[in-house]
């Protein structure tokens, strides 16, 4: 009997320090959430949350979610790297409601201008549609083509040129 007591004793004890381990844990996680939601004081953008004193949203959209998805020789469909970057734009378009986009589809350097142009307008629909799919309301996102008209890179290479063949998704100011 004096057994069954002390394993209930040690089995409260251990549940009791889990029970607070658990509750500090939710409020570092509430802590580090208010601190994501405060906007940016008298710098840029008041939409812009400074996250941990950091980041600025656009920065994180820079440099953590990623703006770029790439595209094959003639070709719109989205890459599953392209998709796995268009998840982290939808995700963070999510998390920022208000924030609005332009998706400007762009080729390279081969082909005519207005065969580039169209290129780069379905390429920036695909883009589009994706984010769509993914909940990001229509609304908010425009597109637009530049063809081959800003080109990331100016060599003749296959390097350059895939570098060229693009959709950016632009946030809006």
């Amino acid at each position: 009997m004096q057994l069954t007591k002390d394993r209930s004793r040690q089995l409260a004890a251990v549940m009791f320090a889990a029970l607070m381990l658990q509750a500090c844990d939710t409020t570092n996680d509430t802590q580090t959430a208010a601190k994501v939601d405060k906007p940016a004081t008298g710098i840029g953008d008041p939409n812009s949350p400074i996250v941990d004193g950091q980041l600025t949203a656009e920065q994180e959209w820079e440099t953590k979610v990623g703006n770029t998805v790439e595209f094959a020789t003639d070709a719109y469909d989205l890459s599953p790297k392209a998709q796995t970057t268009l998840q982290r734009q939808a995700q963070w378009l999510l998390q920022y409601p208000a924030r609005t986009a332009v998706v400007e589809g762009h080729a390279d350097e081969r082909g005519t201008r207005e065969y580039n142009l169209a290129l780069g307008e379905r390429r920036a629909q695909s883009a589009q549609a994706y984010l769509i799919a993914l909940g990001v309301d229509a609304s908010r996102l425009q597109t637009t083509s530049f063809g081959k008209e800003q080109p990331l890179c100016a060599e003749a290479s296959d390097d350059c040129w895939q570098r060229n063949r693009r959709a950016v998704t632009a946030l809006n100011p």
